[in-house]
């Protein structure tokens, strides 16, 4: 039986939620930019109500983005999605 290496105390495991910072394009100028970063979470996490739960905090002025505890999983789809959505500013 392989041994598992302990993870150094405090950091993370592959289940638990920590805070990630997503960068977003902005919204349309009819849409509020926390409608949107909700709306782009939802995705991510599954529904509207778990998307509110795990948004911390949504960036409006100096850029557009928001942050959320998401877990590492949730972290790579976001960061996927986002790119999907965005692929103009990535190139």
């Amino acid at each position: 039986m392989a041994e598992s290496t302990p993870k150094p105390e405090g950091s993370p495991s592959t289940d638990e939620s920590a805070v990630h910072i997503v960068y977003t394009e902005k919204p349309s100028i009819n849409e509020e930019p926390e409608a949107f970063h909700i709306r782009t979470l939802a995705s991510v996490v599954g529904s509207e109500d778990a998307a509110k739960e795990a948004l911390i905090y949504s960036y409006k002025n100096a850029a557009s983005g928001f942050s959320a505890k998401l877990t590492p999983q949730q972290g790579v789809e976001n960061v996927s999605m986002i790119k999907e959505e965005t692929t103009d500013c990535w190139e």
